[in-house]
């Protein structure tokens, strides 16, 4: 049979403690009868020898950046490492507030910081019942002991916090209580605060709870560690419905409504906090540290689906790969986003680090800005004629295209759309490299040279270093008529008025924009809605792609951030389509850039000043030499297995005639006998004869330059 006897010893030990709960039940009770009869008066001793309360603790938030409209991008832990986020009564649900008064505090409005009422009722129970009931502990209380934290419960503790909160009343006021009691109340580990608490069991803010998630904010405080929901969701759960009973009962909740709380999952493990433009809000952090509110220019809602874009191309692009985009305001410079890794927390693509900020070869992007200040100085036009052939600009210097094709003579508005490297070089050779340079420099943009080396020709093709920033400020500047603005990051930053920085003047500056508008777009794009222009840096290891309305600048960037090469990573396939994705998640119409006055338009070459009709070098028409058949040579006896009976019937031994042509501007038009037979932008192709006999055979070029070789085919 089991023993029923009791342990003296622990008999004793309950009585000893019964008594010393029966002690200070009596001594809060006569505390509380000395009040009601004396007033606060009889406190003031023992209240003058207290220290002075120091709030100082009690005052430290976490850190928050929020974007231009005050939705939350990302928040930092206090140096204590706790989550103690910003809030007030006016940012919260008003039903959890109601809630929160009904079950902790019915009478906070009216009392001075003491409840003398739920403290005799305090104090009856627990003479009756020998434990706690209800604590008798108003929210002014809490906050006193939240404020002021002390361990153990003895009749001179509750006398301190009794003292202090009435100190607190005096001193605060409700409202200020109220907002302290927000932000301070624990919610397990190390989550202080209601706001901090919602953004990680719901992922909400605040001000938009459900009645369960409500009440389990109020009932969660009252034992923080033992009901919290990611270990103990039983508990929690319970602890959540009486809550939702007793609202009920008090008018707070219909039962309906408290019904269906009821059914509302209880959250079991914690969510992330927010991290949007996390490279962002560290940098901005670090640069104004101890702030506890921190504003962006940011577009949240943009931020995220750029975000999301950034990483969902850099997946499908490869391994270790990375993305970056920066969204600039054309009015003012501000930023609308920034996106400077794909996936800030991705250690295999080290989305730590921000790209937007990181040195890279800008590949072809450059080029705009050396036809712009051909244009502005007089050398060119947008229809001036420029030769795409092959050229040598020095000993060692005969660049080629990416194709490895070439034009022939184009107009310099074609030769920008398809980013052709020889006309830019020709370009940059007679504006001059170091004057390129400096006009980059004076812009605000903060070029890096291989070794400090002298400017020279290549920097027309990237040869030079620049952040995406800087490259970001630069097509801003052609938008905004060659005035480069100044980045604004904060949401209250003011325009700076120091010196003006141009990159073009204005009618250049709308040339460019006018030609890149009709740059032929990527894949399943729109073409004529945004002047781009796309680059790719030596080795495939950058992929640029940079574009413009009249209100907003965008530029991507993909690559590996240590610089190793991608094969197969072009501009115009990897970061074009990401340009105009990020383009149409600005959900309105793009708007070209207004005309300017003064600006010289020409159908033609032949409309302009003669100066204007072709780009001289070095005071050379640049023209390629005569145009002339290379093969067959003319009077050329050729045996291509033709000859002898019914040869016009047999089809030829060999593949064909090759035609080859030396010279000219292509493309290039071959004729038999004035046929033609095949046009092609190579000086080579092939015919297939249908028989034997002498026959003429005639190349054009693309400035009607011909020449013709007369043969025999045996």
């Amino acid at each position: 049979m089991p023993d029923h006897r009791v342990d003296p010893s622990a008999a004793a030990s309950s009585r000893c403690r019964q008594h010393r709960v029966t002690g200070v039940s009596l001594g809060i009770a006569a505390l509380v009868l000395g009040l009601l009869a004396g007033g606060a008066g009889m406190l003031w001793p023992y209240a003058a020898a207290l220290p002075p309360l120091d709030l100082a603790a009690a005052s430290a938030r976490s850190t928050v950046v929020l974007d231009r409209s005050d939705t939350l991008l990302r928040p930092f832990a206090t140096a204590d490492g706790r989550w103690r986020l910003p809030v007030t009564a006016a940012t919260v649900d008003p039903r959890y507030r109601a809630m929160l008064l009904a079950y902790e505090d019915r009478r906070f409005g009216s009392h001075p910081g003491v409840d003398p009422v739920a403290i005799l009722r305090a104090a009856g129970q627990w003479l009756a019942h020998g434990r706690i009931l209800s604590g008798g502990s108003t929210l002014s209380m809490q906050v006193a002991r939240l404020v002021e934290p002390r361990h153990g419960r003895s009749l001179e503790a509750k006398l301190r916090q009794i003292v202090r909160a009435l100190a607190l009343e005096r001193q605060l006021g409700k409202a200020a209580l109220l907002d302290l009691y927000l932000a301070l109340a624990p919610y397990g580990g190390p989550l202080e605060g209601v706001r901090a608490a919602s953004l990680s069991y719901f992922g909400r803010e605040p001000a938009h709870l459900t009645a369960g998630q409500a009440a389990l904010m109020v009932a969660l405080p009252q034992s923080p560690e033992t009901r919290r929901p990611d270990r103990f969701p039983g508990r929690a759960r319970a602890a959540r419905d009486r809550v939702l009973d007793l609202t009920a009962r008090r008018g707070v909740l219909t039962p309906a409504e408290a019904a269906a709380a009821k059914a509302e999952p209880v959250p079991t493990e914690r969510k992330p906090f927010p991290m949007l433009a996390a490279h962002a809000a560290e940098e901005a952090v670090a640069a104004g540290p101890g702030a506890p509110v921190i504003r962006l220019s940011i577009d949240g809602r943009l931020q995220a689906q750029l975000e999301a874009l950034a990483a969902e191309r850099a997946a499908v692009a490869g391994p270790a790969l990375s993305a970056a985009i920066l969204v600039l305001d054309n009015r003012d410079g501000r930023v609308l986003a920034h996106v400077g890794s794909a996936g800030y927390l991705d250690p295999t693509r080290r989305g730590a680090i921000d790209m937007t900020l990181a040195v890279r070869s800008p590949g072809s992007a450059l080029k705009p800005f050396v036809y712009a200040l051909a244009f502005e100085s007089g050398l060119a036009h947008p229809e001036t004629l420029l030769e795409d052939r092959p050229a040598r600009f020095s000993a060692s210097y005969a660049p080629e295209n990416f194709d490895l094709t070439f034009q022939g003579t184009v107009t310099a508005r074609r030769a920008l759309q398809l980013s052709l490297n020889v006309p830019a070089v020709a370009l940059m050779e007679a504006v001059g490299p170091a004057r390129f340079i400096a006009r980059l420099r004076a812009a605000g943009a903060a070029i890096q040279l291989p070794r400090e080396a002298a400017p020279g020709l290549p920097v027309a093709l990237g040869g030079l270093g620049i952040t995406l920033t800087d490259l970001a400020r630069l097509y801003a500047g052609l938008a905004r008529g060659g005035t480069v603005p100044d980045i604004l990051r904060r949401a209250g930053d003011s325009t700076a008025t120091g010196p003006e920085h141009r990159i073009s003047e204005p009618v250049a500056a709308w040339y460019i924009a006018d030609i890149l508008r009709g740059t032929p777009p990527p894949e399943n794009a729109l073409p004529n809605r945004i002047a781009y222009k796309t680059g790719t840096s030596f080795g495939y290891r950058d992929a640029w792609a940079a574009g413009f309305d009249r209100r907003v600048t965008m530029v991507a960037w993909i690559g590996r951030p240590d610089g190793a090469p991608v094969p197969g990573l072009v501009g115009r396939m990897a970061a074009a389509p990401i340009l105009f994705d990020a383009f149409a998640r600005l959900g309105t119409e793009p708007e070209p850039i207004p005309q300017p006055a003064n600006v010289l338009s020409a159908a033609a070459s032949l409309s302009l000043p003669p100066p204007l009709r072709r780009l001289q070098r070095d005071g050379v028409d640049m023209q390629g030499p005569a145009l002339k058949i290379a093969y067959p040579p003319d009077g050329a006896r050729i045996d291509l297995g033709l000859a002898g009976e019914h040869a016009e019937e047999r089809e030829p031994a060999g593949p064909g005639l090759a035609l080859k042509a030396l010279g000219g501007v292509p493309p290039l038009t071959w004729l038999v006998d004035g046929q033609p037979v095949a046009q092609t932008a190579r000086r080579r192709a092939e015919w297939v004869p249908d028989g034997a006999g002498f026959v003429r055979i005639s190349v054009l070029d693309a400035t009607g330059a011909s020449d013709s070789v007369s043969i025999r085919l045996e």
